[in-house]
């Protein structure tokens, strides 16, 4: 964040004052990048405001539309959508919040920079993240300027990397994936396609990208770097048929071959005196389909 946006709403944090709003007045962000879910973690929040309220305020931003009435003003989440969301789940009628002074480009900054530090963050959530912040550094005219040392210019992609501990390299790469159809997005997300293979991926159009996203789930196969690789650079070439990508995927890797480990000290109390841990695993697997295949059996009587 550059350093004027830090001190406008650091000066304005610092005051400190909390005001109480109707749920009915406040919209989340749009297009905001973090995905609010009914999950564990939301149970217990909602277990927490049901018992010491909301302990931490939300921070939201003022809308004013033009020739309205006050009551037609709302406010906009800057940090919160998920207390936001809990508290409407538990039918709450307000909500402590700091108000800022900001207008869109300072609020999505903001938004993005007090949400990248929770955990558990998507792949997908830290794309559009970074861009959306990207974006807006970029709308409000950011210059490149020096940095501490005075030894090089800092653009705003090298400023979200420094902000978020990140490469600015890797700013980019996870900037990519934006470009990838939600099919396959949703595979990342889900772990099933690594992250390097994705970026790779995103350079594909969108047409061979939905005939990627066929093969993988009839073939329940995904792309390994090289392979992406491979599709990339096909791709550009103009070659990239639904045929040229069933056979490259269609290629055994390492990565597609399914491994099982197990720590030793899990089957340490289990695996008796000068029995291998493999053999002890293969018979245990057998006696216990045995004893499946015998409860089966009963149930069928």
């Amino acid at each position: 964040m550059s350093e004027n946006n830090t001190q406008t709403q650091s000066s304005q944090l610092s005051e400190k004052k909390i005001y109480s709003i109707g749920l009915h007045r406040i919209r989340p962000m749009q297009n905001h990048p973090f995905s609010v879910r009914d999950d564990e973690e939301m149970t217990a929040l909602m277990e927490s405001i049901r018992q010491y309220g909301v302990l931490t305020p939300i921070t939201v931003r003022a809308i004013r539309k033009e020739n309205s009435n006050e009551t037609d003003d709302y406010f906009e989440i800057i940090s919160g959508h998920r207390r936001y969301h809990a508290c409407k789940r538990l039918k709450l009628d307000r909500i402590p919040a700091n108000i800022l002074n900001l207008n869109r480009n300072q609020a999505v900054i903001a938004m993005v920079d007090s949400n990248l530090h929770r955990e558990h963050l998507l792949p997908s959530e830290k794309a559009f993240a970074y861009k959306m912040k990207l974006e807006a550094l970029d709308r409000q005219g950011q210059k490149p300027t020096l940095c501490p040392q005075d030894t090089k210019p800092v653009d705003s992609a090298t400023e979200i990397a420094e902000s978020a501990e990140e490469s600015r390299r890797q700013i980019f790469r996870y900037i990519r994936l934006t470009y990838l159809t939600k099919g396959l997005l949703d595979l990342v997300d889900a772990g099933r396609i690594a992250f390097r293979p994705a970026v790779e991926l995103s350079y594909l159009n969108e047409q061979e990208q939905a005939d990627l996203l066929a093969i993988i789930e009839a073939e329940e196969k995904t792309p390994s770097l090289s392979q992406a690789v491979r599709l990339k650079k096909i791709s550009r070439d103009g070659n990239l048929t639904p045929e040229r990508i069933a056979e490259i995927m269609a290629e055994e890797k390492a990565n597609q071959k399914e491994t099982i480990k197990i720590s030793s000290e899990v089957l340490r109390d289990y695996l008796p005196d000068g029995m291998g841990s493999q053999d002890f695993i293969i018979k245990a697997c057998a006696y216990y389909a045995q004893y499946l295949r015998r409860c089966r059996d009963r149930e069928a009587r």
